[in-house]
């Protein structure tokens, strides 16, 4: 058999499996495992007199492999080096190539931002040179990691515990945490009270709730002094309906996933750790053996800070939403999320690569974390493309004495985006209300019940 005329060097065996289906016996496929070069442990290993120059020396243990890598690249026409396409698999690259002893016209770049057979044989076909900047921002955040943690790291295990390290992002990261613990500390909380009244309506049947709102304007009780100033002025006096009204309330979905916030929503719903999400990410995008279809790539590349979606990828969502949920529930036309300021935009945002591949297909092949997290990719992404759900909500007026309380209540009239997916929530949901009588303005109440609650304003 002859020798292939290509190497390809990906970052793990997952992903040079899955990339090596789609290329073809032209091309050899190799995992470099990681980095092949770094700055040595036991020293600083940067020479802070002269412009921070670094010293890389091979990573330990993987005598071997380099060994493997450098006979397989001799034998090859052309290298491609296909590493992540983030500033740590550039610098893996270029470690590569330096390594390897590539010559510029030899060493190609390849990124892929979703591990499919089309935009594999299309990064393929258009290499690039190794991108120096990105090179030089990792390694500029490698060498101020080292500068920071190899003379922070020993105080904290002679302080703390052994085993703990300090960086550049450690650091600043306990600087916000004190931050915010002296805001804690520094909290003054503010007294507030709750009014309710329980009201039957006169001459007609049915009863509701109505929260004390102020008069013209809303007002907070703030002592015990001032509701017992208003519960002495209805106590004994019927309520009117001044006003009732009636609304419909839309709600746009999520945009899909950023790497922050897939971090964020994944400890929400799944109860995953931020790095567990992003080795359980990992595998999806590099790679799972799928029943009838072979090793795929199920999501586009995790790391990323933009809200883009390719058209080709919202044309898919499009057809998938209306042939199973109907029309009316697609948006109507692509919706466009905006990245916000200072992204970088460089990938796309995190959604699934084949999305008529949906989880319930798919389960069988997957593990549990792997179902779960590539279900919540899935159904954010899909609802995104859905239309909004609406309400119908409702607001009630009551007022007695000069006092004004409100009731409020809302009810789902069309589900839209709600069907496939819910954004989760740090704070307390909204308060729909319990469902109200047909009120009209002229109504008259009786107060049955009255309650009061004590409240206190929370820290940060």
């Amino acid at each position: 058999m002859a020798t292939p005329s290509n190497l390809v060097i990906v970052e793990s065996p997952s992903k040079a499996k899955t990339i090596g289906k789609y290329l073809g016996p032209d091309y050899l496929v190799k995992a470099s495992m990681g980095h092949l070069r770094d700055l040595p442990k036991s020293t600083m290993g940067v020479d802070l007199e002269h412009d921070f120059t670094p010293k890389y020396l091979p990573v330990s243990g993987k005598e071997d492999l380099i060994k493997e890598l450098k006979k397989a690249a001799a034998q090859a026409d052309t290298v491609y080096l296909a590493t992540d396409p983030d500033r740590e698999g550039e610098a893996i690259s270029w470690h590569l190539k330096e390594l390897l002893q590539l010559p510029d016209e030899k060493a190609r770049r390849v990124t892929f931002n979703e591990i499919t057979q089309k935009v594999v044989k299309e990064s393929i076909a258009a290499p690039r040179d190794i991108d120096y900047d990105l090179v030089d921002a990792q390694q500029a955040r490698r060498i101020l990691d080292r500068i920071v943690g190899y003379q922070l790291s020993p105080l904290l295990w002679k302080k703390v515990r052994r085993g703990l390290s300090a960086g550049r992002v450690q650091s600043v990261a306990t600087r916000l945490v004190v931050d915010r613990e002296n805001e804690i500390r520094a909290f003054i909380p503010q007294e507030y009270w709750s009014l309710d009244v329980t009201l039957d309506r006169i001459g007609k049947p049915g009863s509701f709730v109505a929260h004390y709102f102020g008069g013209a304007k809303k007002k907070e009780l703030e002592n015990e002094q001032q509701v017992q100033a208003v519960i002495n002025d209805i106590t004994g006096k019927t309520f009117t309906v001044t006003n009732v009204k009636r609304a419909q309330k839309k709600r746009s979905a999520a945009p899909p996933f950023t790497t922050s916030t897939l971090q964020q929503e994944a400890s929400r719903k799944l109860n995953m750790t931020p790095k567990r999400t992003m080795a359980i990410a990992q595998q999806l995008y590099e790679g799972v053996d799928v029943a009838g279809e072979g090793t795929t790539g199920l999501i586009t590349y995790m790391r990323t800070d933009s809200l883009r979606l390719s058209d080709e990828a919202m044309a898919a969502a499009a057809d998938f939403i209306k042939n199973r949920y109907g029309k009316e529930y697609y948006y109507g036309h692509f919706h466009v999320f905006k990245t916000k300021s200072g992204a970088q935009d460089a990938h796309e945002a995190i959604r699934p690569t084949h999305v008529e591949l949906d989880p319930e297909r798919i389960q069988s092949s997957l593990t549990k974390e792997q179902y779960k997290l590539y279900k919540l990719i899935w159904s954010r992404f899909l609802a995104s493309q859905m239309a909004n759900a609406v309400y119908d909500t409702v607001a009630i007026d009551t007022e007695c004495a000069g006092h004004v309380f409100r009731s409020t209540h809302q009810s789902m009239k069309f589900a839209g985006f709600v069907a496939v997916y819910e954004e989760g929530r740090d704070d307390e949901a909204e308060a729909v209300g319990s469902p109200l009588p047909d009120l009209q303005e002229g109504d008259t109440a009786d107060a049955v019940k009255i309650e009061k609650e004590q409240h206190f304003t929370q820290p940060p």
